[in-house]
């Protein structure tokens, strides 16, 4: 079973003032390119892998989807998506993401944000996925970037005047802990080629890959995106069944 971190009240109430939970979607720096890899989802069954306070959820059935099923393993988060949804179209239910089962061939189109990479057996995950999916459906997903996940402590290091970007044991996979929001929070650091090559190990087909940056127009209006162009913190993947 996965860590339900975001159960813990430390870690729900940090979580709650991220501007990404305030703000929902735009609040997140990274959904612009998202939202351009998005297929059409008129009449659509959307999962939604991870789905929080289930603002992609809502967007789903905004864009035309006809049901949306929302899964986290957060009672907290389900709480939160159920009390700010009123859409009997949308589903959410609470599922641990690493013992996932769904029915074969019952959505059109699958999502997930900033989710797998607390998912330790992300083959298995990824042939669910697959399984589910009708012929010629697209899944979309963003995970923390690899090599963000491998910089033990984040932070700038001056080395001989210069800022570097410290990279801990990048080709070492498997679990880390780290502080975040609270402490002992456990991720799972996979490579990017293991990450890609599970995909298609899977069955999908990539379709888009993006080491997520933000724009000078961002940047502008948050300085503080300006360290995203020196190591990227978002993998951002695109994949069609």
């Amino acid at each position: 079973m996965a860590q339900n971190i975001y159960d813990r009240q430390e870690f729900f109430e940090g979580y709650s003032q991220l501007g990404r939970s305030v703000h929902g979607l735009a609040g997140a720096a990274e959904w612009p390119a998202i939202r351009a890899l998005l297929p059409d989802l008129s009449g659509s069954r959307v999962v939604d892998l991870g789905c929080g306070y289930g603002w992609f959820s809502r967007h789903a059935r905004e864009a035309g989807a006809a049901h949306v099923l929302g899964l986290d393993l957060s009672e907290k988060m389900i709480a939160r998506a159920k009390a700010d949804t009123s859409d009997p179209a949308i589903d959410y239910k609470i599922a641990d993401l690493d013992q996932l089962d769904l029915p074969e061939t019952s959505f059109d189109f699958a999502y997930s944000s900033l989710a797998f990479h607390y998912v330790e057996d992300f083959g298995r995950l990824v042939a669910t996925i697959h399984k589910a999916l009708v012929p010629g459906a697209h899944f979309v997903f963003t995970i923390e970037h690899p090599i963000y996940m491998a910089s033990h402590n984040p932070g700038w290091r001056i080395t001989d005047g210069e800022r570097t970007w410290p990279v801990d044991h990048y080709s070492a996979e498997g679990p880390r802990t780290t502080n975040w929001l609270a402490k002992g929070v456990i991720k799972h650091h996979r490579t990017i080629g293991t990450t890609l090559n599970t995909l298609i190990g899977a069955g999908f087909a990539i379709r888009h890959v993006e080491e997520w940056r933000p724009t000078q127009e961002q940047i502008a209006e948050i300085p503080a995106l300006a360290e995203e162009m020196d190591r990227p913190m978002i993998l951002i993947v695109k994949v069609q069944k």
